[in-house]
């Protein structure tokens, strides 16, 4: 009798303990529960930790509560203004509703997924290029928007949505190269003019103040020599004022200038057949040079023997005497 009952108490025991093992189930901390009876949703998400549930007539589904990081693959567009262009994002979620995501929608990650290539193609259509590169903070609170709205059904939430790159066509890359190139030589020159018109002044007001003192003039022109000469070149270029040869020609006597003979030619044979080149005529002496003194006294002397020496008319002091 002893023997019967220990062996249904131990028997007893290890149906209990199977079943156990079978019910017993564990839910993680980011993990949530939802148990289907007989295909029926029953109670309340179960939370994490322990919990049991009927064999074979229970089953457990456990979803995942953590943010999930879907990447949107990259989708081809032509923007509003006409500009072809590849966008790819990124798509951060996570269900917010465990019994709505199994029971409302088939696979809530491909339906977000699809969901986020649909948007991101309405948004790239709706867009201009200069949005999608600069404007990026409001295409990405615009595809939220558009993706949150259903997905809340799904109990599912978007935490966020980023676009992470934009692919431009080599034209287009070198077009907008050229243009940014152009706006830079434009504010070079305008830098460049603004320099050039405040050194013209501070210039203005130096030749000024070098007019009422003109020997800083000469000072600044012997700073200008000794930087030169710093510098150990070869070659050094010295600047004279045009005043100052003005002022040296001016002083230098006035002198006749002995007149410059011409090379004499080498005497050349003709060569056969050709005429002999003609002589150059000669060239009469410049007047005040001693060879020009020197004949018109000679023909002064000539003149008088001929007709006897010159008389000269009185002056009228004399007839008057």
């Amino acid at each position: 009798m002893i023997q019967e009952l220990l062996m249904a108490a131990a028997g007893a025991a290890a149906a209990i303990a199977v079943y156990s093992a079978a019910a017993a189930r564990i839910v993680k901390q980011y993990e949530r529960g939802v148990v289907f009876r007989f295909g029926r949703l029953r109670g309340e998400v179960r939370k994490p930790g322990f919990t049991m549930i009927i064999p074979g007539v229970d089953r457990l589904h456990k979803v995942n509560m953590q943010i999930v990081t879907m990447p949107v693959p990259a989708q081809e567009g032509i923007t509003r203004d006409n500009v072809t262009v590849r966008v790819d994002a990124v798509v951060y979620f996570k269900v917010v509703d465990a019994a709505d995501a199994l029971v409302r929608v088939e696979d809530y990650k491909f339906a977000v997924s699809q969901m986020a290539q649909t948007s991101l193609r309405s948004i790239i259509g709706k867009s201009d290029l200069d949005d999608l590169l600069s404007n990026r903070e409001k295409l990405n609170q615009g595809l939220e928007l558009m993706l949150d709205s259903p997905a809340m059904g799904w109990g599912v939430a978007i935490d966020r949505v980023e676009i992470k790159d934009v692919s431009l066509p080599e034209t287009m890359k070198r077009s907008m190269a050229r243009q940014a190139e152009a706006d830079r030589e434009r504010r070079a020159r305008v830098i460049n003019a603004d320099a050039e018109l405040q050194a013209s002044k501070k210039l203005a007001e130096a030749a000024h103040q070098l007019e009422d003192a003109p020997a800083a003039l000469q000072l600044r022109l012997l700073q200008t020599v000794m930087a030169v000469s710093a510098e150990k070149n070869s070659t050094l270029v010295l600047p004279i004022p045009v005043e100052l040869l003005r002022f040296l020609e001016r002083a230098a006597p006035t002198s006749p200038h002995p007149a410059e003979h011409p090379p004499t030619p080498v005497n050349q044979e003709p060569l056969p057949g050709l005429a002999p080149p003609p002589e150059p005529p000669p060239v009469p002496p410049e007047a005040g040079s001693d060879a020009y003194l020197a004949g018109r006294a000679d023909a002064t002397e000539a003149i008088e023997d001929l007709t006897g020496a010159s008389v000269e008319p009185a002056s009228r002091e004399e007839d008057g005497t």
